[in-house]
């Protein structure tokens, strides 16, 4: 116990303006971890392992345990190579996160009105298609892809390469059809592939709420917006309950026009919103200047 406080004297009469960047450097990259890590099997994992570090440090200096700590010490290195292999698919989602900073949509990046008009026309194409599926409760994945590339999953699907309407969505999502199972995908206005397989959520979201009454639908469309940045909407088979998943999070119980507006905040670019905020101080700026052109010659 005393070498313990004898070394807390010892950091403290050190304890410099540069320590004191040194330890905001290293909360920050704590908390970064932790905001990455929310809401997954690995959050659990990792308070365990802070529980049992910490039960180490103080085992190690507090009791004077000589066997004890040669252990630690040996094998230490080995628990630090494990550690990346242990938290593999969240490093990489993380990564992913860090990667699609500051990204643009490609829905909103193509120039003119008539790519608005085309997307405007999708979206009620598939809120119409999801409020008739949830009606006759037939289940439904439809996913929109936005910056990132799906060709991975293009794959393992149908390609259609169809436009997009209400009719040929029920259509594929007809229960017994040939393409009923799996997702499909919306690729720049139209129906790139159907019947894809859309990886399963990794996360404890669905297993933390208080309905557990979801299917693989569900999982595959948290699953599919924790690895990419695409949009999921997902009709319920058995309760008919629209919802739609965005970076790793589920919004249920959607009517049409909560759906209509989610998927247009979802895919909105920052930079259309922050052109349109430019026009409008232009068109402001150009009214009181008139305005006052005005009464001077009057």
């Amino acid at each position: 116990m005393q070498e313990l406080i004898n070394n807390l004297i010892f950091i403290l009469q050190r304890f410099t303006w540069s320590s004191v960047l040194d330890v905001v450097l290293v909360t920050i990259i704590f908390a970064l971890v932790l905001y990455f890590l929310r809401d997954t099997e690995a959050q659990n994992l990792i308070r365990g392992i802070f529980l049992v570090i910490i039960l180490i440090t103080l085992l190690t200096t507090v009791v004077n345990l000589p066997a004890f700590t040669w252990m630690v010490n040996t094998f230490t290195p080995a628990l630090i190579l494990v550690i990346p292999v242990i938290f593999a698919p969240e490093i990489r989602r993380a990564l992913e996160r860090v990667g699609r900073l500051g990204s643009i949509d490609l829905f909103t990046r193509r120039k003119g009105g008539k790519s608005t008009d085309q997307l405007e026309m999708t979206l009620q194409a598939i809120v119409k298609a999801a409020v008739q599926l949830s009606e006759r409760r037939h289940g439904a994945l439809i996913v929109l892809r936005r910056q990132q590339y799906l060709d991975q999953y293009y794959k393992n699907g149908v390609m259609l390469n169809a436009e997009v309407t209400p009719q040929l969505l029920m259509q594929i999502f007809y229960p017994n059809s040939p393409l009923h199972d799996g997702a499909v995908i919306i690729d720049n206005n139209r129906i790139k592939a159907a019947s894809c397989v859309m990886p399963l959520s990794s996360s404890g979201v669905l297993n933390s709420s208080v309905e557990r009454s979801v299917g693989l639908r569900h999982r595959a469309a948290l699953g599919i917006s924790e690895v990419s940045d695409a949009i999921a909407v997902v009709v319920s088979e058995e309760t008919g309950t629209i919802s739609i998943a965005h970076r790793g999070r589920l919004i249920r119980r959607l009517d049409a026009e909560r759906l209509a507006n989610s998927m247009r905040a979802f895919l909105t670019s920052n930079e259309l919103l922050n052109t349109e905020k430019a026009k409008g101080r232009l068109r402001n700026l150009f009214t009181k200047k008139r305005k006052k052109t005005e009464e001077e010659q009057e």
